[in-house]
């Protein structure tokens, strides 16, 4: 099955508290996506500011057909993104207990009738329409399946599944979604916060039921705790399900598109980060060097290669003859000698 990649680095991943790039960066950022092979790129929130609004729309007119801008469901949102030209408008409202009480002070009555608008406004200006039920998760299932069939019958592009708070299990994601596919024939997307861990497994347990096109962040970058990763989403599909989901991510780029975002920024990455941080082919311990000397499959899922990164053997406490050997051959020493054990 082919999933499309929604990535949002230059919307949610900007929402990361502390951060705030430039519009050049912004542009970087875009450009080294589209070389990744992502499919949609979310470029920002038009609304927010005249600098947002030009800067989205200077990333449209230069990656046509891949751009979207994110709206709440209000006309002078919506306006901002159609300013921008982007391909794809991303219209949202929230629609759980809490959300319509104490943010939006507004009744599902009212919150319908603001979906069915604003869906119908993006349309009548010539539009497509990305459709996102905000703190999905913990919307009551009745509403949702409502909402989903209105946003459905109304012929959107996709129609969202957010996580926003990151609560969702597994088991819940795979409840709602396959729940949603018997009752919609919209094309399904995923958007995961990572507040308990789960983003990414969450991610994944939707793909697993037919969503087509899951929302990522390079790094993971986002409010709070941060989105699910397009690393280990990507190479998720394409390992751990053995390419069952294809993607159109040129794998070998994502180790330099990490370093780009964490230097743009300013957010280290943690060594143990999968794939992408210091540690994720580094070796030291004896016996786990000696395997993947012998056999990088031994101690290792991938090849660093897979994602343009390289392996590196440490020296240190745990250190055997073998890494000894490796390194002394790295800065090209002799070892043809047999090294005496000391």
């Amino acid at each position: 099955m082919k999933i499309k990649i929604f990535d949002t680095t230059l919307r949610d991943g900007e929402q990361t508290p502390g951060v705030a790039i430039t519009s050049q960066d912004k542009f970087k950022v875009a450009d080294a996506l589209v070389e990744l092979g992502v499919d949609i790129i979310e470029a920002g929130f038009p609304s927010a500011s005249e600098g947002e609004e030009n800067t989205v729309k200077e990333i449209s007119k230069n990656f046509p057909g891949k751009i979207c801008g994110l709206a709440r469901c209000t006309k002078n949102d919506i306006d901002a993104c159609i300013k921008t030209d982007v391909d794809l408008i991303h219209i949202f409202i929230a629609t759980s207990p809490i959300h319509m009480k104490y943010k939006l002070k507004m009744t599902e009555e009212q919150v319908t009738e603001k979906i069915r608008e604003s869906i119908q406004y993006c349309k009548d200006q010539g539009f497509k329409v990305h459709f996102s039920l905000e703190d999905a998760t913990r919307t009551e299932e009745n509403f949702m399946i409502r909402t989903c069939r209105l946003a459905d019958e109304m012929n959107v592009n996709y129609i969202n599944i957010p996580d926003t708070v990151g609560v969702c299990t597994p088991e819940r994601m795979r409840h709602i979604i396959s729940m949603l596919r018997k009752e919609i024939s919209t094309p399904l997307a995923v958007h995961c916060h990572n507040d308990f861990g789960l983003a990414v497994a969450n991610t994944l347990a939707g793909i697993e039921e037919g969503v087509v096109l899951p929302h990522v962040t390079i790094n993971g970058v986002g409010e709070r705790a941060g989105n699910a990763d397009l690393e280990q989403v990507v190479m998720g599909c394409k390992i751990l399900y053995a390419n069952k989901f294809e993607t159109n991510i040129k794998t070998e780029k994502i180790y330099e598109t990490s370093k780009l975002v964490e230097r743009l920024y300013g957010i280290k990455i943690s060594p143990n980060f999968p794939f992408v941080g210091d540690n994720a082919f580094a070796h030291e311990a004896g016996i786990h060097v000696h395997g993947v000397l012998a056999e990088s499959s031994t101690y290792e899922p991938i090849t660093p290669e897979m994602v343009g990164a390289k392996r590196r053997i440490v020296l240190g406490k745990l250190v055997g003859m073998h890494a000894v050997e490796s390194k002394l051959k790295e800065l090209n020493y002799d070892v043809r000698m047999k090294l005496p054990i000391l």
